[in-house]
């Protein structure tokens, strides 16, 4: 049993540093139009290179899953963290940068696709609803530290942040953020390489999935519609923090490297906070229920943040991660407990969908392009909420979130738990 809580616990740190770097594009978008001296639609090609890897190595991820193991395929993705780092900073021109950005989202699928089934087959099918949620929570908090590092970086004129400042260009300064990665890195691989994790996932599916009956998956309706549930969170999640701090520069005249990352900043730390109010609504409530809930505020918040004043608007922003914060941690939870096997391989056609984070910001910067107005074009927004409002009224898990029903005079303990 303690060794399932370690493995836990190395799940649980590996999605803090998936966060740590993935969510870094939001607060650096503006800087990285400035030096690449570029518009938004060309601009949105970053987070594209980034999750088209999903697309394209998620699938393959599972099966390599499945075959080596999760801990192998953990140090292929944090080696290839390392280089994508390394190569950014080394040679920083656009052309690279695609290049860097697409070795990072691919060690990030790998990650992905190896940690969600070793956290299920960890903590149990019945508490992997709120083991998600927790993780989720550390994905939070490291979005939320990323920016505010960031920032602190750029702006600091101490010692213990100027050696970064050395490494990169100084037209470049958000690249010593990479180094930082770089370092990251290297120390998870030390640490995963001396641990010993159990290939649970791929022992517990029992089987070997191969390319084709991976492919086979994609006949399956339920699988599919969580797929689409996958894409359009991402898309969402990614196309509102990507714009946040362009958008309060254009609209509300915000400095994106100090208050419009202190908003991004607030944007993942409200998803965090959330996902705490989420864990004990999870004990007490159907996660669909719980879904549907946090869909109608997540809306409220978004049409509030575009057309607010620029003190509401930033306060909406804030809300908009809050009612994100349960969103992928329900949808992921209630797709594999709709199955009863091949977890491994429904895992990395599940992380495939994460390339809705490859979609959303070149289409709401083309559109903002073409018409001029970044807020109209922020509302095709609506469509990926719409959708993941919808997955609470059709998903029917096989194993329904574990939670504790409320006792009443009339109502025996024995009937105090409910599964």
């Amino acid at each position: 049993m303690k060794n399932n809580y370690l493995v836990v616990l190395l799940v649980i740190v590996t999605f803090f540093v998936i966060s740590f770097i993935t969510n870094l594009l939001a607060p650096i978008f503006p800087a990285l139009i400035q030096s690449y001296d570029i518009g938004l639609t060309l601009a949105g090609f970053f987070p594209f290179a980034f999750f088209a890897a999903y697309g394209v190595m998620s699938i393959p991820a599972g099966i390599l899953v499945q075959m080596i193991g999760e801990k192998q395929v953990m140090l292929v993705a944090f080696l290839l963290a390392l280089c994508g780092s390394v190569l950014f900073v080394v040679w920083p021109v656009f052309a690279i940068a695609m290049v860097a950005l697409f070795l990072i989202g691919t060690a990030m699928a790998l990650l992905q696709v190896a940690i969600n089934p070793l956290l299920r087959s960890s903590g149990g099918s019945k508490h992997f609803a709120v083991l998600s949620v927790l993780a989720q929570f550390m994905f939070g908090a490291a979005a939320t530290i990323s920016p505010l590092v960031y920032s602190a970086i750029i702006t600091s004129d101490h010692a213990s942040t100027t050696w970064l400042l050395q490494l990169v260009p100084s037209n470049m300064t958000w690249l010593s953020m990479y180094v930082l990665f770089a370092l990251l890195c290297l120390v998870m691989l030390v640490v995963i390489s001396i641990m010993k994790i159990d290939n649970k996932a791929a022992r517990i599916n029992a089987e070997r999935s191969h390319f084709g009956q991976s492919l086979l998956l994609f006949k399956d309706t339920t699988v599919i519609k969580f797929f689409f549930a996958i894409v359009a969170y991402v898309a969402l999640e990614q196309g509102v923090a990507n714009s946040i701090s362009v958008f309060l520069q254009r609209y509300h005249q915000v400095d994106p490297s100090t208050q419009g990352a202190q908003v991004v900043s607030q944007f993942w730390l409200f998803l965090t906070l959330g996902c705490l109010l989420g864990i004990v609504l999870l004990k007490l409530f159907d996660a669909k229920h719980v879904l549907i809930a946090f869909s109608l505020g997540a809306f409220a918040s978004l049409i509030t943040a575009l057309f607010a004043d620029k003190a509401l608007a930033m306060m909406a922003f804030a809300g908009v991660g809050f009612f994100l914060s349960i969103m992928w941690s329900v949808i992921f939870s209630l797709a594999l407990n709709s199955v009863a096997s091949g977890h491994g391989a429904v895992s990395g056609i599940l992380c495939t969908g994460i390339v809705g984070g490859a979609i959303a910001s070149p289409i709401v910067g083309a559109i903002s392009d073409l018409s001029g107005n970044l807020q109209v074009s922020l509302l095709i927004l609506l469509i990926p909420l719409g959708y993941i409002f919808s997955v609470g009224l059709w998903a029917k898990p096989l194993v329904t979130n574990h939670r504790v029903a409320v006792k009443t005079p009339t109502q025996p303990a024995s009937l105090a738990q409910n599964n």
